[in-house]
């Protein structure tokens, strides 16, 4: 095992642990919105709230990151997260303290993933860096699927106090082993070139393209990911389950389904290196957004076949995540990549905000909604929701490839 190869396992080791406060509250949200008497358009805004708390330091922390030591970003955003989720597990007690407390977590996450994403760029050279973006993504998402395992887990045998609690606890363990990752770090220095940032980032045209496309994919991943285990805990009660035991059981399901991404990402990575990135992006998306306008209809089917095609929906909605990451390293010069991250984070989040609030607008619209008797539409069309993105992806994809530009600057890679 080489040298990189050790420093990028212990960074995805110390991210796994920093990633179990990331969607904690959609394991528990039917707990909560039970408890705090929320309908499903309010729930869903404290899912967003959070990406809120995202892009407000996001943007800031990653352009920072092209000035500022990103070692000491990274720390003390973790710090942060953790302690904010600790706040929120302690005093959370309404709709209106929810959203606060989840907006502080947000803004601790925003100084971890970005920062982390352009140390792995900067480590490893274009011809291996779909690879190696890929394994980074995959143990975050390994994070996030475990996140709602952990959580759902403690919450069905003592409370979803104390999970938060205990997730807290993965968060700080998470920053000490940061700590060797960053041992002997020397940010690279970089010249200035000639472009302003305007002209770098968002006058060059293929990136802001492939931007745009991460945004749609965001829009569809976290409508997908915010409602899942809320989706299984319906499906369940419909058959029978108690409200109680089918909470432990949708947030294990939910977990597998999205942690099987935690495979898919290196592996799509990998093949991203050989097909070209826009090609890879377009052909996943199309995949997952298929799975996206017919995934929510199997509320109606037995939990078995939900779980199986949904084994195939989480492989496929976070499978090109690191390539959108990775085209964009191959289309901005080096000394502005954190400011591109920045501008990343502020289009894919700012989409990713808004969509679980959308998915649960309309499953408050389509309550009760029969289209055939017997068979609940309301699920169907919320899912819906998040499939547009899915549509929007492949089109700026498609614009991407058509730009001579965009060949010259990804040395030759479409």
């Amino acid at each position: 095992m080489t040298e990189k190869t050790r420093w990028l396992l212990l960074l995805c080791t110390a991210q796994l642990f920093i990633m179990l406060v990331f969607i904690n509250y959609s394991a528990v949200l039917p707990l909560l919105k039970a408890e705090w008497g929320m309908n499903n358009t309010m729930a869903g805004s404290v899912f967003s709230v959070y990406q809120l708390g995202y892009i407000a330091s996001g943007v800031i922390l990653s352009a920072l990151t092209d000035r500022l030591n990103t070692r000491n970003i990274f720390i003390a955003s973790a710090l942060w997260s953790g302690t904010a989720n600790l706040l929120f597990a302690l005093f959370a007690h309404d709709y209106l303290s929810a959203l606060v407390l989840r907006a502080l977590t947000g803004i601790g996450m925003g100084g971890t993933y970005m920062p982390g994403l352009k140390l792995v760029a900067e480590r490893f050279e274009p011809s291996k860096r779909g690879r190696a973006v890929g394994i980074y993504v995959g143990s975050l998402v390994l994070g996030a699927s475990l996140s709602l395992a952990v959580t759902g887990a403690i919450a069905s045998v003592a409370t979803w106090r104390t999970a938060f609690v205990a997730c807290s606890g993965g968060v700080y363990a998470g920053t000490l082993l940061s700590l060797a990752v960053f041992r002997g770090y020397r940010p690279p220095v970089h010249g200035r070139p000639d472009q302003s940032f305007q002209k770098e980032i968002v006058r060059n045209k293929p990136a802001f393209l492939m931007i745009l496309a991460y945004g749609a994919h965001m829009w569809e991943m976290y409508g997908m990911r915010s409602w899942l285990a809320p989706f299984f805990v319906a499906l369940l009660v419909g058959h029978g389950t108690p409200r109680g035991t089918a909470t432990g059981w949708a947030s294990t399901a939910a977990a597998v389904i999205i942690g099987v991404g935690a495979v898919a990402s290196p592996l799509t990575g990998t093949l991203s290196d050989r097909l070209g990135r826009t090609r890879t992006i377009s052909l996943v998306m199309t995949a997952s957004g298929l799975i996206s306008f017919t995934f929510g209809w199997l509320v109606n089917a037995s939990p078995a076949a939900a779980v199986v095609i949904g084994l195939a929906y989480g492989y496929l909605i976070v499978a090109e995540s690191p390539v959108f990451s990775t085209g964009l390293t191959e289309l901005v010069a080096p000394a502005y990549l954190g400011a591109a991250m920045g501008l990343q984070s502020l289009v894919g989040y700012s989409l990713a905000m808004i969509s679980p609030t959308v998915f649960g607008w309309a499953l408050d619209l389509c309550r009760g909604w029969e289209p055939v008797p017997g068979v609940s539409g309301d699920w169907g069309i919320a899912f819906a929701t998040a499939g547009a993105g899915a549509v929007a992806g492949p089109l700026f994809m498609a614009w991407l490839r058509r730009c001579p530009e965009a060949v010259r600057m990804a040395g030759g890679r479409k």
